[in-house]
């Protein structure tokens, strides 16, 4: 017989049985296809050696007129800005103020501090910071004029852990202790319960970030640029401003006190400052005149004007509200529009001048967001994850036709759900999601689509956010304390102070016929066709294995992986040439793998020298 050729469908399809998906791919992990064949991802280094604290949702890259490239992201305790490799907390305070005489309270060998500040609003969990306090019980005014995590015991009192024991059970600080509060924490997870408030309403009032519902428990930030500063605030909370020019060295103020604020909403669950004409809206707030959440009114300031939103006949400020559904989950800048989703609809909010200023226009009615990261804008279209599929709107709306979609849904945690956050990948035409497992509580997995080819892969990453950003020139993604550029290099380099990790990618095929799939056949040799391009190591290599089996429903005859390896990279790459393998079967499946560092690699159309052996 002559050799068969081993070529597949490009993308993993995993919507029927292995043997019934025959001619394609069907597992794989740290995979994509370029032009139909499969290759390993690129790979991830680390920004800066800092850690920062909590679990980062959200990300933002701009550029002041400085010519500061700066990325601000926030997590579930804080508010970062990373400048030059380096990360400055601005988060906002939520009060400032002189507490009680000699607040703190000591017990001799322990490190363990009482702190007396009546009605202070903290949870557990957040931070403050002491100045002004003056040394005592064998602490220096140094060890105690610093920021703390405290531990909440009331509401009038907490505690701190300070690095080492007092050495007398008395109180002191002085009298000119001043407490800063940074805004409450939130939460990394869900907490389940049921109706408005479930898991711990009012943590410090309105505009401290407090507001929790059923549906808003996860702590995510909102942000936008406005011209080189930032405004933002967490989902649930008030807006603060970060004037880029006063430096990394300070924390965003309130909205509504800077000079001239008028009406400035106190609570919001969505930002999104316009990119054309420069309003700034928020989608779920309290209306005019009331403190009471209204989550379906959008909201906007005066044009150029952040802290006017009093309307008036000399303003563009203004406000309205939607009708479709029971709460704004999320909305985009998209061309000449904002897109608006519902947890129940899609909505088009466009710009109309006076005297409405803003028109919203419903474009789709009973479909799901899963949560307010789960859409990516790119190529001019919008990407988003339901609760059991994917969506496109490229000016109305369609359902993809999704290769994966019970392997994602049917492993999927549905009730963090609003964990899933999305991005663009267009240097390869792709939008990622991640996602938490099923029995995972923090996102474990990931899905691409390929809009270009209109394919589907998978895998295993944990991220909590992407953003994808001309300036910087890579993929930038949060991870486990870390933010990692992505497509930088072939290894994965998102650790502190440690050499970089193998990436242990993989692709599979389906199960397909040798021969003609009736009698038995016997394969002897096999012609490899790998290109090793990118590849760092001087000889890197990938393990190719065949699987026979005798029909669908038997087991697999593992055959010993054979190592493909290249040999001469100039002026023509040599490869290995050919492999004796020795194995029998009705359907055959191929496994390409690599778990060496320095390896990149892109499988072509191998081949299997096969000949008849028979019926049994």
């Amino acid at each position: 017989m002559p050799l068969q050729a081993l070529q597949f469908k490009p993308g993993i399809d995993r919507e029927n049985t292995n043997y019934v998906s025959e001619g394609g791919w069907y597992s794989c992990d740290k995979v994509r296809f370029r032009s139909g064949y499969p290759e390993k991802i690129g790979g991830w280094v680390r920004i800066g050696l800092q850690a920062y604290e909590g679990v980062a949702r959200t990300l933002i890259n701009w550029v002041t007129l400085a010519n500061e490239n700066l990325l601000g992201f926030g997590t579930h305790l804080k508010y970062y800005v990373e400048l030059g490799e380096a990360l400055y907390d601005i988060t906002p305070l939520r009060a400032s103020s002189i507490i009680n005489n000699n607040p703190f309270a000591t017990i001799n060998g322990s490190d363990v501090v009482v702190v007396s500040d009546t009605a202070h609003g903290a949870a557990d969990g957040d931070y403050v910071t002491f100045t002004g306090a003056t040394g005592f019980a064998g602490f220096t005014p140094d060890q105690l004029n610093r920021e703390f995590r405290i531990t909440l015991i009331d509401g009038d009192s907490y505690s701190i852990t300070l690095p080492q024991a007092a050495n007398a059970t008395t109180t002191g600080g002085g009298g000119a202790v001043v407490a800063a509060y940074q805004v409450n924490t939130g939460l990394a997870t869900y907490i389940q319960g049921t109706g408005w408030g479930a898991g711990g309403w009012g943590r410090g009032g309105w505009g401290s970030g407090s507001y929790i519902s059923i549906d808003f428990q996860l702590r995510l930030w909102n942000h936008g640029q406005f011209g080189e500063d930032l405004i933002y605030g967490p989902r649930g909370g008030g807006l603060y401003y970060w004037d880029a020019s006063t430096g990394t060295g300070t924390r965003g103020v309130r909205l509504d006190s800077l000079v001239g604020a008028s009406n400035v909403p106190q609570v919001h669950n969505v930002l999104v400052v316009s990119d054309v004409s420069r309003f700034v809206l928020v989608f779920g707030t309290n209306p005019l005149g009331s403190a009471v959440m209204d989550p379906m009114l959008i909201r906007w300031s005066d044009q150029e004007n952040a802290v006017q939103w009093t309307p008036a006949a000399t303003n563009q400020a203004g406000d309205l509200r939607l009708s479709y559904g029971s709460s704004v989950i999320t909305a985009r800048n998209a061309r000449q529009e904002i897109l608006v989703w519902t947890d129940a609809g899609l909505y088009s909010l466009q710009y109309q001048g006076l005297p409405f200023v803003f028109g919203a226009q419903l474009i789709a009615e009973n479909l799901s967001i899963a949560g307010p990261n789960a859409v990516a804008v790119a190529n001019n279209a919008a990407y988003w994850m339901g609760a059991d599929k994917f969506y496109r709107y490229t000016g109305r709306v369609e359902t993809l036709d999704c290769t994966l979609l019970r392997h994602i849904f049917e492993d999927f945690n549905t009730t963090q759900r609003w964990q899933v956050c999305a991005g663009s990948n267009e240097g390869f035409n792709e939008i990622w999601w991640f996602y938490c497992s099923q029995d995972a509580l923090q996102n474990d997995r990931y899905v691409v689509y390929n809009y270009l080819e209109n394919i589907w892969y998978y895998g295993n990453l944990s991220r909590t956010a992407w953003l994808d950003s001309p300036l910087r020139g890579f993929p930038i993604a949060a991870t486990n304390g870390s933010i990692v550029y992505h497509e930088n290099g072939v290894d994965d380099g998102e650790l502190i102070n440690t050499a970089p990790a193998p990436i242990n990618a993989y692709v599979e095929s389906a199960d397909f016929d040798i021969g003609d799939g009736h009698q038995f056949a016997m394969i002897w040799r096999m012609i490899p066709d790998i290109t090793f391009v990118g590849s760092t190591d001087a000889t890197p290599a990938v393990k190719m294995t065949l699987y026979p089996r005798r029909s669908p429903g038997s087991a697999y005859t593992v055959e010993p992986p054979t190592t493909v390896v290249r040999g001469v990279t100039v002026p023509v790459e040599q490869f290995t040439e050919q492999v004796y393998v020795r194995l029998r079967g009705r359907q055959i499946s191929l496994r390409v793998e690599s778990d060496q560092l320095g390896v990149a690699w892109q499988v072509g159309k191998p081949r299997a020298d096969v000949r008849p052996d028979g019926r049994r």
